[in-house]
């Protein structure tokens, strides 16, 4: 057996220390094991009265490990189907996994984890379910891939006021009203769509570019959607160093709206914004034009995703959010 495995020494080492009073640290110290490793012994590993017992423990133990097991979505009749309807709603597996647990609180059997369902979905992707799944994932992969190196977005090179000038009450998103923005780009770079993403909140809004996403066109439809605030949510704005900001000067004189930009290369500096463009894109794939979505089209993506739970929230939804800080104001 593995040395990473509790042999039946230690586990009788761990009943005498315990029943002697010894904590689960002490007790830790004593093997050179971690404290959890411990904990989750005792905690695991007890008989049908409650009482660990190092023969027991090793049984129960050994029982576990054998394989193949049958998964849990396998065994609870409606899981699968309850999981899938999310999927098809376009939430993640991450997303799913905490909604279960708030639409269940009560209810073990109706609890799995994210790696569950992965593991659910890669092992059915066959045949033509295999395409329906890849329609639902993300990503549109139902295979598991190393993530590729990441290119750099070009500098931007007029005057601007820079991320670490940002005030210290944007950065801890204790003050709501924060956007991060940025464009998704169409095939070839000739369409693209605005995005913007209010840091407290995760709430979603969608610029309409009908007209290209040159400076003027952005600072237009930003001052457009930035002005349809209330006041108190006009608090900044962070973008990369993309040419089409080339107007933020003029977009902050006609919205009071300072805008910070990010270093070049630090897509992580607008992290909200980043994870949202690879939501959206389960709705605009790369490669495909943008142009021929409308502004309804957009408002009904913002929409999706603004309802969906997000796991930073506490699998609360966008919306939810917002509205609560709206009825604060009120």
């Amino acid at each position: 057996m593995s040395p990473r495995y509790l042999c039946i020494e230690e586990r009788e080492l761990i009943f005498d220390l315990h029943r002697q009073g010894f904590g689960v640290r002490a007790i830790a110290r004593r093997l050179g094991r971690a404290p959890s490793t411990i904990s989750k012994e005792l905690r695991r590993n007890q008989d049908d009265f409650g009482l660990y017992l190092p023969t027991h423990a090793q049984r129960t133990s050994t029982l576990r490990r054998f394989r193949p097991k049958k998964r849990k979505i396998d065994l609870v009749p409606g899981l699968w189907e309850t999981i899938f309807a999310m999927l098809r709603d376009k939430l993640s597996p991450e997303q799913i996994a905490g909604r279960l647990r708030k639409d269940y609180p009560d209810d073990d059997t109706m609890h799995v984890c994210a790696e569950t369902i992965y593991q659910a979905l890669f092992f059915q992707a066959k045949g033509e379910l295999k395409k329906e799944i890849a329609a639902c994932l993300r990503q549109g992969r139902t295979v598991r891939k190393p993530r590729g190196q990441r290119i750099p977005r070009r500098r931007f090179v007029d005057p601007m006021v820079m991320i670490s000038d940002r005030p210290a009450d944007v950065e801890d998103r204790a003050v709501p009203g924060h956007w991060e923005g940025d464009l998704i780009l169409g095939k070839g770079n000739t369409s693209a769509i605005g995005t913007l993403v209010e840091r407290s909140t995760r709430y979603v809004m969608l610029l309409h570019l009908p007209d290209g996403h040159d400076a003027v066109a952005v600072r237009n439809a930003l001052v457009t959607a930035i002005n349809g605030l209330p006041e108190h949510l006009k608090g900044s704005l962070t973008w990369d160093q993309g040419s089409e900001m080339a107007g933020h000067k003029s977009f902050t004189i006609a919205t009071d709206c300072p805008v910070y930009f990010c270093d070049p290369a630090s897509p992580w500096q607008r992290g909200s914004n980043e994870n949202t463009n690879g939501l959206l894109r389960q709705y605009f794939p790369k490669g495909t034009d943008l142009s021929v979505h409308t502004a309804e089209d957009l408002e009904f993506v913002a929409m999706q995703l603004n309802r969906r739970p997000r796991k930073t929230l506490n699998f609360d939804t966008p919306a939810e959010r917002m509205a609560q800080l709206l009825d604060k104001e009120t």
